[in-house]
């Protein structure tokens, strides 16, 4: 029982510890700079914090450039990652084992790893300083092809028969077999893609250099520099904006996270 009562108390700290750094920063947001610090309950609010992080960056051209590059890369994870993992549970092939085990090889490869061969890729291509690029290193994705895969292979032989039979080709037994079943997979997998690639911030360092094709944390990152002043008010302010759709959609759809995850376990 006193086992109990001491993890309870130890996650509840934790707890506390990890929203700290967000309280401060709801605070500070919503106060001047000389009242940010000092935590006084009768201390007026001010949303001109937020006006003067919007005027002092390009935030709209940030929003839809991370809106831009998170939609399109999880798209071309999601129709990559499908065939590919079609291709692996369902179809027999020279190599198939190989190939796959070489996927999973990819698991273990830290993308950071790869900086330097993707910017020199990407350099050949023409495309530095393009959106293009900071989705393009992952397209596809190791993990998304194995959870799929797996997802595939729990699916009942009998089904693709049944719609082999009514004359469905293998893109429409996919389309309207596989995929539907795998909703919950791909739910929890849209979510983690999406929360990964918004906040992702070293290779869209590296290879953008324009505001025109920067994405919200490299604003946020150049927005913070010592040339604007260190107005923590202000930081944090855009701060929040940045990461508030992210805020927002976790505790919209929470729910649907967590039945996401519970249904999309590896079987």
């Amino acid at each position: 029982m006193n086992g109990s009562r001491l993890l309870a108390v130890a996650m509840w700290l934790l707890a506390a510890l990890w929203i700290m750094p967000l309280l401060f920063a709801l605070w500070a947001a919503f106060h001047s700079f000389a009242d940010a610090t000092h935590f006084n309950p009768l201390a007026p609010l001010t949303l001109d914090n937020f006006v003067r992080a919007w005027n002092a960056a390009p935030f709209a051209r940030y929003f839809l450039n991370t809106f831009l590059m998170v939609s399109m890369t999880l798209v071309a994870q999601l129709v990559i990652g499908s065939l590919a993992a079609y291709a692996f549970a369902r179809y027999r092939f020279a190599g198939r084992n190989l190939l796959f085990s070489l996927i999973l090889i990819q698991l273990l490869v830290m993308p950071n790893m790869l900086i330097v061969e993707n910017y020199r890729t990407v350099a050949q291509l023409g495309l530095v300083d393009h959106l293009l690029a900071v989705g393009l290193p992952y397209f596809a994705s190791a993990f998304g092809i194995f959870l799929l895969r797996q997802t595939f292979m729990s699916v009942p032989k009998a089904l693709e028969e049944a719609a082999r039979i009514e004359g469905a080709g293998p893109l429409a037994v996919l389309w309207h077999v596989y995929l539907p079943l795998a909703r919950p997979v791909l739910v929890a997998y849209g979510l983690v893609s999406v929360s990964y690639h918004w906040n992702d911030f070293l290779w869209p360092l590296v290879v953008t250099n324009t505001p025109g094709s920067r994405v919200l944390t490299v604003g946020l990152q150049v927005f913070s520099t010592s040339d604007q002043g260190v107005d923590w008010s202000v930081i944090s302010a855009a701060a929040l904006m940045t990461s508030a759709p992210l805020l927002a959609a976790f505790l919209i759809f929470q729910r649907q996270f967590v039945q996401s995850f519970m249904r999309a376990g590896i079987r």
